[in-house]
């Protein structure tokens, strides 16, 4: 050590110079490079932890998945009804008694006589429906996410079927409504109205800019987003009297129609003065007193505003059916009751929600009488071949039996089951209308 000093010592001043700045510059590496190890170590180490992690979240989820897949096959081979939601892609099967498990005060029954059925199975693609007027314009179309076809409000008016005649005391109509995904906030909503009409171009006066003009009846708006960030939608409603308000009111935070949920079905129950709507399983409205008594409901008329060229509302299934029949009287007196107010999916024996009421009906007459048993008989249109059609009505008596067993706990012993297809029709199957007349289930006390 002391030879090296004194030889840096005996060195030029410029060679010591430069021996300083090198032996500066090779510590300045050294501690980089030091610094670099430390910072290479901590890196390894977080990588380590996010692998192990990586690795235990797949062993977990492989894990899950397989319990998943052991869980419904132990579902399947209890046949139990069920209705399949997508949500982002998965498939999520929850079982009809989870569904309704907060919605036992649903009460809404389908009318059974039915009335009219517009499904545009009989128009083309891009046409105007031909049973309809509007004062603008719409189309028919086809949706990516849902069957059948749809008619798209694609502008700023009002448009009306010319089918559907007088309302009787006790009536139901009930649509399915989509609207586009995230729906603008300051965009139109979607207005229906039920009115007396007198003339043939008086529904002009219901159309959402227009106002109410000198008609008696009832209007209710729908808009999937309400004001706010909360993705929550919103709902109107007013009752005139030739054009004078009578009843307003407001309410938003609905979650059965938002631009997560932009799928439903509405159902609206007139029963004389008294009007009912509801959004899927959820009642947003019950007015005793929405009509006058001598008002003649004859006209249902659909309209929007002003929206964006990609922004719509689409309507399909449109039912318009007398209400509620007297089902105790008939099971328990007659020993028969028949409705079609049990829905099915096309080609399936998946049980619609809005069903619920109507079972509800026959489960409250088996629960009050123990001793009654029933066999349930599924029926069909003559849509497809007959063995296929055999088939399907068995399965949907099957689905009935399951519902009222697992819904509403009633003893399975109590229940028979058969179908019949399509060999025994009540009337013809040359129109929706009559089709949707065959497609019914029995209920037969033993």
């Amino acid at each position: 050590m002391k030879r090296i000093i004194v030889i840096l010592l005996l060195l030029s001043p410029y060679t010591n110079a430069q021996i300083l700045d090198r032996l500066g510059r090779r510590v300045e590496q050294k501690v980089k490079q030091k610094a670099d190890q430390k910072i290479d170590q901590a890196i390894d180490k977080t990588l380590n932890k996010a692998e192990d992690s990586l690795e235990g979240k797949k062993k977990s989820d492989n894990s899950t998945n397989e319990t998943k897949r052991s869980e419904s096959k132990r579902n399947e081979s209890k046949d139990e009804a069920s209705e399949v939601d997508e949500v982002k892609g998965e498939v999520i099967v929850t079982p009809v008694k989870e569904r309704f498990s907060a919605t036992s005060k649903f009460d809404f029954v389908p009318g059974d006589k039915i009335i009219a059925v517009e499904d545009f199975s009989q128009d083309e693609i891009g046409d105007f429906p031909d049973k309809w007027n509007t004062n603008a314009s719409a189309e028919i179309m086809k949706l990516s996410n849902a069957e059948g076809k749809w008619l798209a409000l694609t502008a700023k008016g009002a448009l009306t079927p010319e089918f559907m005649g007088e309302l009787p005391e006790n009536a139901t109509i009930e649509f399915d409504l989509v609207t586009t995904p995230n729906y603008n906030y300051y965009s139109s909503v979607f207005q229906v109205a039920l009115a007396e009409i007198t003339e043939p171009n008086d529904y002009l006066k219901l159309a959402i800019y227009g106002g109410n003009g000198a008609l008696n009846g009832a209007l209710f708006t729908l808009h999937p987003q309400d004001a706010g960030s909360d993705k929550l939608g919103r709902t109107e409603i007013k009752t005139f009297e030739r054009g004078v308000s009578i009843i307003s009111n407001d309410q938003g935070k609905i979650s059965a129609f938002t631009h997560l949920n932009n799928k439903v079905h509405v159902a609206i129950w007139k029963q004389k003065t008294r009007l009912r709507v509801y959004l899927g399983e959820s009642k947003i409205w019950d007015l005793p007193r929405a009509f006058n008594p001598q008002t003649k409901i004859n006209s249902i008329v659909f309209s929007k505003g002003e929206t964006k060229p990609d922004e719509n509302y689409f309507i399909s299934n449109l039912r318009v059916a007398v209400g509620n029949p007297d089902t105790r009287n008939k099971l328990l007196t007659t020993g028969k009751f028949s409705t079609t107010g049990i829905l099915f999916n096309t080609g399936s024996a998946q049980i619609k929600p809005e069903s619920h009421g109507t079972i509800k009906q026959i489960a409250s007459i088996l629960e009050e009488n123990p001793e009654v048993k029933v066999k349930v008989i599924g029926h069909t249109d003559n849509t497809g071949n007959d063995a296929a059609n055999l088939k399907l009505s068995q399965e949907r008596a099957e689905s009935v039996k399951t519902y009222l067993k697992e819904v509403f706990k009633i003893s399975a012993s109590r229940i028979e089951t058969d179908g019949k297809g399509a060999s025994e029709p009540v009337a013809q199957n040359n129109d929706t209308e009559g089709k949707a007349q065959n497609r019914r289930v029995e209920f037969i006390k033993l």
